[in-house]
C-alpha cells in the first residue's frame, strides 16, 4: 500500500508538471495593461477601504503577486525604462522629447507628418539603437499593438513608433495631450484620426486644485462628447478579436488615473459617499473605470477562448500622485494638514495621515510620485498566466519594471544582443526558481538617486543638499528612522555601487527637466 500511494503521488506530481510544460510551450498572448500614476494603495487586494477593484484584485487571486518591486518616479522615464530594460540612472541610454508639439497641429498650420519629422531629426536613432519590448515579440513572431498614452514621450514620432515594433498603435503621440480626456484627435497607424465631437485644443484638460471656477469648467460638457478611456477600449477589443487566432502582444498604457480628474459621470459606488468630497468621487471613479475596463477585456478573452493561453499582466509606472486637491482638505504642494508647514523631504515627509489623504493611496509609505521615498516608485505587478502561475501567490523578491523585457526575451527564446539591467523573473512567474532576485535596484528621483539591497537596506540621496539618508526597510516600512550616522560604513557601501550605476557621477540620478529633456522642435509649417 506504502508503495502504491508513493507512485501515485509520484504520477499526480508528474502529470501536473507535464501539463505545465505543454501550458508553457504553447506561445501565449500577451495583455499588459499599465496604469498611470496608481499608487499601489489604491487597489483593494492591498488594503484599499474606499474603492473596490475586483478585476484586478481577480487578477492578484489567481495569479502571481509581486510585493517589493521598484517601478520609476515618473511617466517618461518609467516607459522608457519598462520598454528598454534598462534602469533611470544611466545618462545616455534614451532620450525624451518635449511636450505640446502635436497640439500645433490642431491650428491647421503644421501638419502632424510634419511634427512627426521633426521629431525624428532631433532624436536621430539614440531611442531605437536597444532592442525594445515590441521587438522581442515581434522576432518570436507576435502581432504587437500599442493602445493609450503611447511610448515614453513627451512626444513620439511615426518612425519611433515603427521602429520600436508596432504592428499597430492607436493613441496620443503627445503627452501634454493626455493630460486631457477628450481629445480632438488621436493617431493610428500614422493617421491623425479626428474625434467628432471633441473640439477642444486642451483636451479638456482643467487645473487641479478644486475650486468652484474649476468645478465649473470641469463639467462645462462643450466639445466634450467622446472620452479617450472608452476609445480606447474599443481599439483593444477589436485588437483582440482581429488577431484571436494568431499570438498576439498588446500593450495598454492607460491615462487613469492620472489628472487632472476628469470623467463622464460618477460612479454609483461613491454617489452618496459621505467620506469623500465632490473632487474625490470623480477621482475614485476612474480608478473604477480602470478596474471596470480590466474586467471587460478579461471577459472578452473568455469570450473568445482565448482566457487559458493568454498571460494578463498589470502594474502602475510610478507611486502615488494627489489630483484632488482642496483647501481645507489636501492641498499641492503637500505639506502636513495640522501644521500648514509643507515637507522638506528630508526630516519631514509625507504621510497620508499627515497630508490629508483620504485613499492612502501610497499604502502607507512616504512620498509621492517624483519622490525616492518608497511611496514614489514602489509599484504593483501581477502577472496571471491559467495553468503556470500558482494562485493567489505572493513574492517579495526584489525586482524592478526593467525586469519585463528580459523576462520576455527568456519566455519567447530571444537572444538580446546588449546587455540589460533587467534580469528574467520568468522562473519566479512560473515557480521553477522562486529564489531569483537582484542584489540591488537602483533609481533617479527629482531630488536624487536611490539604492535598495536584496536584503532590505536602502540609501537615499538628496543630491542638491549633499545628504544621504540610510533605511532598513524590513524593520521601517515607512522610512522613518534614518540609520545614516549608525552605519557610516553601509552608506559609503551603497553609495559606491549607486555612483557606479549612475556611470560614477551621482547627478545622474538628479532628474531635472533641465538637463534630461530635450528642448522644442522647430516645425515648418
Amino acid at each position: 500500500m506504502k508503495r502504491f500511494l508513493i507512485g501515485l503521488v509520484a504520477l499526480f506530481a508528474f502529470v501536473g508538471c507535464q501539463a505545465r510544460n505543454d501550458v508553457q510551450n504553447k506561445l501565449p498572448n500577451v495583455v499588459f495593461i499599465y496604469a498611470d500614476d496608481l499608487g499601489r494603495g489604491m487597489l483593494s487586494h492591498e488594503g484599499q477601504q474606499i474603492v473596490k477593484t475586483p478585476n484586478i484584485d481577480h487578477l492578484a487571486a489567481e495569479g502571481v503577486r509581486f510585493s517589493n518591486v521598484r517601478g520609476c518616479m515618473f511617466c517618461a522615464p518609467a516607459r522608457a525604462s519598462l520598454l528598454t530594460g534598462y534602469h533611470d540612472c544611466h545618462a545616455d541610454k534614451w532620450k525624451i522629447t518635449s511636450a505640446g508639439v502635436y497640439k500645433k497641429v490642431f491650428t491647421g498650420n503644421v501638419t502632424a507628418d510634419a511634427v512627426s519629422q521633426a521629431l525624428e531629426k532631433q532624436v536621430g536613432n539614440s531611442n531605437t539603437s536597444t532592442i525594445t519590448m515590441a521587438e522581442v515579440f515581434k522576432k518570436a513572431g507576435y502581432t504587437t499593438g500599442q493602445v493609450g498614452k503611447l511610448e515614453w514621450g513627451f512626444a513620439v514620432s511615426f518612425e519611433e513608433m515603427k521602429q520600436h515594433g508596432w504592428d499597430y498603435y492607436y493613441g496620443y503621440l503627445d503627452h501634454v495631450m493626455a493630460h486631457g480626456f477628450y481629445p480632438p484627435y488621436m493617431f493610428e497607424n500614422g493617421n491623425k484620426i479626428e474625434i467628432p465631437g471633441n473640439t477642444r485644443q486642451d483636451c479638456g484638460k482643467t487645473l487641479e486644485r478644486e475650486t468652484p471656477e474649476t468645478f465649473k469648467n470641469r463639467w462645462n460638457m462643450e466639445g466634450k462628447k467622446e472620452y479617450s478611456q472608452n476609445l480606447f477600449l474599443d481599439k483593444m477589443l477589436a485588437f483582440i478579436r482581429e488577431n484571436k487566432d494568431r499570438p498576439f502582444f498588446l500593450f495598454h498604457p492607460t491615462q487613469l488615473p492620472h489628472g487632472p480628474v476628469a470623467i463622464p459621470e460618477v460612479h454609483p459606488d461613491f454617489k452618496d459617499d459621505k467620506r469623500l468630497t465632490q473632487i474625490e468621487k470623480e477621482y475614485a471613479s476612474m480608478v473604477k473605470m480602470l478596474d471596470d475596463h480590466v474586467g471587460i477585456i478579461l471577459k472578452e478573452l473568455k469570450k473568445l477562448g482565448l482566457e487559458k493561453n493568454t498571460i494578463v499582466i498589470f502594474s502602475s509606472d510610478n507611486g502615488h500622485e494627489i489630483y484632488y486637491s482642496q483647501e481645507g482638505r489636501i492641498l499641492k504642494p503637500v505639506r502636513n494638514m495640522q501644521t500648514g508647514e509643507k515637507f522638506d523631504n528630508v526630516s519631514t515627509k509625507f504621510y497620508s495621515e499627515l497630508g490629508g489623504d483620504v485613499f492612502n493611496g501610497n499604502d502607507g509609505m512616504a512620498g509621492l510620485k517624483y519622490d525616492n521615498w518608497e511611496g514614489g516608485y514602489r509599484v504593483p505587478l501581477i502577472v496571471k498566466w491559467p495553468g503556470v502561475t500558482a494562485e493567489n501567490e505572493e513574492l517579495d523578491n526584489l525586482v524592478a519594471n526593467y525586469d519585463l523585457l528580459p523576462t520576455f526575451a527568456d519566455l519567447l527564446n530571444v537572444k538580446l544582443t546588449k546587455k540589460k539591467d533587467g534580469l528574467s523573473i520568468l522562473p519566479l512567474i512560473t515557480g521553477e526558481n522562486t529564489a531569483i532576485e537582484h542584489d540591488y535596484t537602483v533609481n533617479a528621483s527629482m531630488y536624487g538617486g536611490a539604492i535598495v539591497t536584496k536584503d532590505g537596506w536602502k540609501l537615499r540621496n538628496y543630491y542638491s543638499k549633499n545628504i544621504f539618508q540610510l533605511y532598513y526597510l524590513p524593520d521601517d516600512y515607512k522610512e522613518e528612522f534614518d540609520l545614516a550616522d549608525k552605519y557610516p560604513e553601509k552608506v559609503e557601501e551603497l553609495k559606491a555601487i549607486l555612483k557606479k550605476e549612475c556611470n560614477e557621477d551621482l547627478a545622474n540620478g538628479y532628474f531635472s527637466y533641465q538637463k534630461f529633456i530635450l528642448p522644442g522642435v522647430k516645425v515648418q509649417p
